[in-house]
């Protein structure tokens, strides 16, 4: 039994380094035998055939990253509400249905502070 118990780790591992050796292999080969002709005009900006115009920095505002952010994590937090609400009634048969219950309720509280500590400091105002 041991011996079976080991060699089905045996065939994982060397599955995984004869995936390692020709993805290893498959990267040193496009090294060597890709062109590298580099120039000039190949280093340039390339914006859908026309001429770049003005430097390639621009910088936006940072609102907009956190704005992205925020709604991210809310999105993602979300999600972790539907399969509650969908198992909601069978905790409740189990004798649950308390407990998890008042866990869902601190996490939405925990979720309406944040929301709300992002309204005062301003940032869902979107100038």
């Amino acid at each position: 039994m041991p011996n079976q118990y080991f060699g089905d780790y045996i065939t994982v591992l060397v599955f995984m380094a004869v995936g390692a050796i020709i993805v290893g292999g498959a990267v040193v080969a496009a090294s060597l035998l890709a062109p590298n002709h580099p120039n000039k005009t190949k280093s340039e900006i390339y914006e859908c055939g026309i001429n770049p115009v003005g430097g390639g920095w621009s910088q936006s505002h940072i609102r907009y990253y956190i704005f992205a952010l925020l709604f991210l994590i809310f999105d993602v937090e979300a999600i972790f509400i539907f399969p509650w609400a969908l198992k909601v009634e069978s905790f409740a048969e189990a004798g649950m249905g308390g407990f998890i219950f008042v866990e869902m309720v601190i996490f939405i509280v925990i979720l309406l502070l944040g929301l709300v500590y992002a309204i005062r400091k301003g940032v869902l105002r979107w100038e």
